[in-house]
């Protein structure tokens, strides 16, 4: 589990209501029916605590810049326009309530943020007297790896601009006292905003022992008008470095030719099975019950690998996906769409056999003969993740490849 990640989540329909910037929902159409499927993930019996905490400005700021809630590396972008996020400052400023905030408590001082993203990144932006500009914040991900902006990303005047409140007139025309200021020029004002308090609501599992629960949790405390996929919170709750380099995988040119997508999807389901490839090369005979449940685990055991480990299986990935910058292009397609099931199940097989050195055109026919037979397409009905549909069809890849030595 990552030390200190934020995980995102927006009132979807408040942002469009009060103007705000929004990433909307990708569709899936771009994958066969197989594919979409998603299955729902086995839930234990947890204990879990929760308590309420008080936080002011000043202290919100601290944890942030401290790492003890991280600016998300991974998640959807910053979406407040200013006119929303300089409502938050001024409701701050003058005493009203705002929105409580829930925390899962890894450990002493290390938070995952469940809800309140954006309220926590606006209270940041303004300390910090910078608005991230609005045709750039997708470009922001790649420089929040260490979990922080640093002032020289924050300074970019490319990046950001100055935070200044803008607030409408009143009905009759007076213009708004904290129209225009910024943190520093706050003067009296500034000590009653750093010790105005935001209610936070801290969860923690308290038994079985670990943070098995954690994923359901953000599946279902991610209140937003549009939540977030289960693999864009795994990319939040299981960061390391073999994800790292799938996220590389995922821009590759091979890939994306194999996808049929010029641009990765936003929901991040290309990388979903990239994943899924990899966790079933090496851990099939282990699968059992969800899809979900099987992934999360690899993906909380990958980030004990060791740099060769994490090496290795990204050389696997890159060296298979090599093997079809030769071949058609709708090699991995069922109809016109692309088959995610069909690309994890060869993967996994060529992994299990070894790794086999077979001819571009040979596995090209391989392929083709696999998602024409009915052994392999009998297993893309409803339930197409159940581990039994799994083993058939990576078994019926296995024979075909083996068919080839």
């Amino acid at each position: 589990m990552p030390e200190n990640t934020v995980v995102e989540t927006d009132e979807l329909e408040g942002q469009m209501r009060e103007g705000g910037v929004v990433d909307l929902p990708a569709s899936d159409s771009w994958l066969d029916d197989a594919s979409q499927e998603i299955d729902e993930l086995e839930v234990d019996e947890f204990d879990i605590v929760s308590s309420p905490n008080d936080w002011n400005f000043s202290t919100i700021v601290n944890f942030i810049e401290s790492g003890a809630m991280k600016i998300p590396a991974f998640q959807r972008n910053y979406v407040w326009d200013k006119k929303r996020a300089s409502k938050l400052i001024e409701s701050l400023l003058i005493g009203l309530p705002v929105p409580q905030v829930f925390l899962y408590e890894e450990s002493r001082n290390n938070f995952l943020v469940i809800d309140g993203q954006q309220r926590l990144l606006t209270i940041y932006f303004y300390a910090k007297g910078r608005f991230p500009r609005p045709s750039i914040r997708g470009e922001l991900r790649s420089t929040l790896g260490a979990g922080t902006l640093d002032e020289e990303v924050l300074e970019n005047d490319a990046l950001f601009e100055p935070f200044k409140l803008a607030l409408a007139k009143s009905a009759s025309g007076t213009s708004n006292r904290y129209n225009g200021l910024m943190y520093k020029g706050l003067k009296d004002e500034r000590t009653n905003l750093d010790l105005r308090t935001i209610r936070n609501i801290v969860v923690k599992q308290t038994s079985p022992a670990g943070n098995s629960a954690v994923f359901e949790i953000f599946s279902r405390l991610n209140t937003g008008g549009v939540n977030l996929s289960p693999q864009e919170i795994r990319a939040s709750l299981y960061h390391s470095a073999l994800f790292d380099g799938v996220l590389k995988v995922n821009l590759s040119s091979s890939w994306r030719s194999i996808v049929g997508q010029a641009s990765p999807d936003p929901r991040m389901r290309d990388t979903e099975f990239l994943l899924r490839g990899l966790a079933l090369a090496r851990g099939l005979d282990r699968y059992a019950g969800s899809m979900a449940g099987f992934i999360n685990t690899f993906c909380l055991e990958a980030q004990k690998y060791t740099d060769e480990q994490s090496d290795g299986a990204i050389a696997d990935l890159t060296s298979f996906l090599a093997k079809f910058d030769t071949a058609p292009a709708d090699v991995f397609m069922r109809g016109s769409k692309f088959s995610g099931v069909l690309f994890e199940s060869f993967f996994a097989a060529w992994i299990r056999l070894g790794k086999p050195d077979v001819a571009t055109r040979v596995l090209v026919a391989a392929v083709n003969r696999a998602k024409a037979s009915t052994e392999f397409t009998s297993t893309l009905q409803e339930g197409s993740t159940k581990p039994v549909n799994i083993r058939a069809r990576i078994s019926a890849v296995e024979r075909e490849l083996a068919a080839t030595q």
